[in-house]
């Protein structure tokens, strides 16, 4: 009996060593290398806009490998007219997003629990475009009696409005068109001054003036001394509170690939992916925006790329709060949580 049991355990022994043995060859290696808490995280970070020029740096972060440096896959989602990043922030559809500050502002003003984290543009990209052959702007007084568009609920009637009113200007000064996609008003110069993003429409609308023999100029907002802050990155209090690291790791990386898509040494790398993912827009407008869209996101060398202007976000509260578009203030500073949180 003895030796009988002897002969059994022995067989038990010899299959759970190759039992072992099978599991430590053909099972994956991370099983046996990596603790869950270095198990790369999947987030969604849904975007404000298209894909196209404006949202390199978030792209060029996903397909160049900076997230994944930081231990974090990051589904990048195309935003657009139905797109709200606010909204999926809060129903858990995402985890990151990117809004205008009026969006954020508008959000806190009703309670929702959003953080911004970055800050993409240091200069908003929204400006006039004008025929110098035909206008002369010297100051903004200069524009009474003209015809000038604006997107009626748009955060460009917001900001024309606080020219107005900076410049001592009344609404009756001068006549206000509604704008839409189409630009014919422009073209044929029914309106002078027409709302553009200048790394975008800007771009295309200048080429095919340019083709008829005329130059164009921009009215810029930020020159003249009103910022209005545009799009940022932005979390929910629940991610900084529970999953604090993640939010760090996801900041790190998306910085990390803003400043590489900035860099012109990155050029060519930067177009190849954005030709990716977008395939209608030409290529030489598409560097020309590429070009247009870096002194919007580091204006001088010294920029740190992301970094949150706190008192240009104070700033387009207070024009929201002297237009009336929110009761009262939100102090939007106690969410601007840039590093460290």
């Amino acid at each position: 009996m003895k030796t009988g049991c002897m002969e059994n355990f022995m067989k038990i022994s010899q299959r759970a060593t190759l039992m072992w043995l099978f599991l430590a060859i053909f099972l994956p290696d991370y099983v046996f290398s990596q603790s869950p808490s270095k198990a790369v995280e999947t987030v969604n970070y849904r975007l404000k806009w298209l894909f196209n020029t404006s949202v390199a740096g978030d792209l060029y972060a996903d397909t160049a490998g900076f997230f994944e440096k930081y231990g974090i896959k990051v589904t990048v989602k195309e935003g657009g007219p139905e797109r709200d990043a606010i909204k999926e922030l809060e129903l858990g559809h995402a985890q990151f997003g990117v809004a205008s500050a009026d969006q954020i502002i508008r959000a806190l003003s009703k309670g929702s629990p959003v953080v911004v984290i970055a800050q993409l543009f240091q200069v908003n990209p929204l400006q006039w475009i004008y025929r110098p052959q035909h206008l002369s702007i010297q100051t903004p007084t200069d524009m009474k009696g003209i015809r000038l568009g604006v997107t009626f609920g748009g955060n460009d009637e917001t900001i024309m409005r606080t020219i107005l009113s900076k410049f001592g200007m009344a609404e009756t000064d001068v006549t206000l068109f509604s704008v839409r996609y189409d630009y014919t008003p422009f073209y044929q110069g029914n309106v002078d001054l027409w709302p553009v993003y200048i790394n975008a429409q800007a771009v295309i609308i200048a080429d095919k003036l340019a083709k008829s023999g005329e130059t164009v100029n921009f009215l810029n907002p930020d020159a003249l001394g009103v910022k209005f802050v545009a799009n940022s990155v932005i979390t929910s209090e629940k991610m900084i509170r529970e999953r604090s690291d993640t939010v760090s790791r996801f900041q790190k990386g998306l910085m990390a690939g803003w400043n590489a898509a900035m860099d012109p040494k990155n050029h060519a790398r930067v177009i190849t992916v954005l030709r990716q993912f977008d395939r209608d827009t030409a290529l030489p407008v598409m560097e020309k925006q590429l070009a247009a869209t870096r002194p919007l996101i580091q204006p001088l060398p010294t920029t740190v790329i992301g970094s949150i202007d706190v008192s240009a976000w104070k700033e387009t509260e207070q024009i929201m709060l002297n237009q009336n578009q929110i009761p009262a203030p939100v102090h939007v500073e106690r969410v601007l949580k840039e590093a460290g949180f």
